[in-house]
């Protein structure tokens, strides 16, 4: 679960970077590096999400 909150944060922040614009190579960055971050944290979270079942003994 945190690590698909984790993920969410970050792709709201490199949208949020996306969105403001702003030039230069530092911005490109930082909008390629929270977005591919996000997206891996994201789907980490998701998958282990679904693998992981509740078993009654």
């Amino acid at each position: 679960m945190i690590l698909a909150l984790v993920g969410i944060v970050g792709l709201i922040l490199a949208g949020v970077n996306f969105i403001n614009g702003g030039s230069g190579s530092h911005n490109i960055k930082q909008i390629i590096l929270y977005g591919v971050l996000g997206a891996i944290f994201f789907f980490a979270g998701v998958g282990l999400i679904r693998n992981t079942r509740d078993r009654a003994t």
